[in-house]
């Protein structure tokens, strides 16, 4: 996986980073309150020494990470890319533009929810402009002492905990949301679907693989159900017009698609109404449309009848 340098304030600007802050609105937070929690500069967070003591605490809640450039970052979607993948020095101390950007990320995504905000430094400075009715419950500065930790506990027995299979829910239409770029994409976390495998889980509906959650980006890549359901939504789709006999597919034969589709998102090809398959984007979806050469989608499954 392609490591994201982020090392100035420039970084605010690229596209990874404002793509990923912008699709957090997306995002609905489960249960009654969120924590709100520094960043570390170990990934995937859970692991680094900070989030392993934080998590005694607040382990089962909505959890909702700080961290510049990227603005929030919930616990469910600490393995997705690019968020797991980003390198930044881990100062503490931020820049007026990096509160605002990441106050304004924070306050969109938490929308009417309760907030404890366990945080110090620069990511205080965020809570306290963008988020001021928060219980704050970090104690001299020292997010991890004895005294912060009880704190922490103190205040969030005030609260229920989600449960499990909510948690599960919730965090696989999450990554779905972010990947398509929108809540319809919940139609890919259909009532009575189950997970197989332990590191890429397969998620199956009515003994049909949906799609595949890959360890290595903790993004989905879609089978043929999964095309058909993301259809009925009307979501990243290309139009061809001729019968899909190989799995490469030119921009010659794309006859329209959705204006929304950026390489390498996962797309769904439709012929006369129907879902003749599925793959990754190579181009745009207005520049497959308009190009005379050139691959457009390298198909992953298509119907062979």
């Amino acid at each position: 996986m392609i490591k994201v340098l982020c090392t100035t304030e420039s970084s605010l600007y690229r596209p990874e980073a404002v793509r990923w802050r912008e699709r957090m609105s997306h995002l609905d937070p489960l249960g009654d309150v969120v924590v709100v929690l520094p960043c570390s500069m170990g990934k995937p967070y859970s692991q680094s020494r900070s989030h392993r003591i934080f998590q005694n605490a607040t382990k089962g809640f909505q959890e909702a990470i700080l961290t510049s450039p990227f603005g929030v970052c919930p616990r469910e979607m600490e393995k997705t890319y690019p968020i797991q993948s980003y390198d930044v020095p881990t100062t503490g101390k931020w820049s007026q533009e990096e509160i605002d950007l990441t106050g304004v990320c924070l306050k969109d995504y938490v929308k009417d929810k309760e907030v404890v905000a366990h945080v110090s430094g620069g990511y205080l400075e965020v809570c306290e402009k963008y988020l001021p009715q928060a219980k704050f419950t970090c104690i001299n500065g020292r997010t991890t002492s004895q005294e912060s930790m009880q704190n922490l506990k103190k205040i969030l027995k005030e609260y229920d905990k989600p449960k499990g299979k909510a948690r599960e829910i919730n965090g696989l239409q999450s990554i779905a949301r972010y990947q398509f770029n929108n809540k319809k994409a919940d139609v890919l976390i259909p009532p009575g679907y189950h997970l197989k495998g332990r590191f890429n889980r397969r998620l199956f509906y009515e003994n049909q693989q949906v799609a595949t959650l890959h360890f290595d980006t903790g993004l989905f890549s879609l089978n043929l159900k999964g095309g058909q359901l993301l259809s009925e939504v009307d979501l990243k789709w290309v139009e061809i017009d001729f019968k899909l006999e190989t799995n490469t597919l030119f921009a010659p034969g794309v006859v329209d698609s959705s204006s929304d589709i950026l390489p390498r998102d996962e797309v769904v090809i439709i012929r006369k109404g129907d879902v003749v398959g599925v793959g990754k984007a190579v181009m745009a979806g207005d520049e497959m449309k308009n190009a005379e050469k050139g691959v457009a989608v390298r198909i992953r499954h298509r119907r062979k009848n």
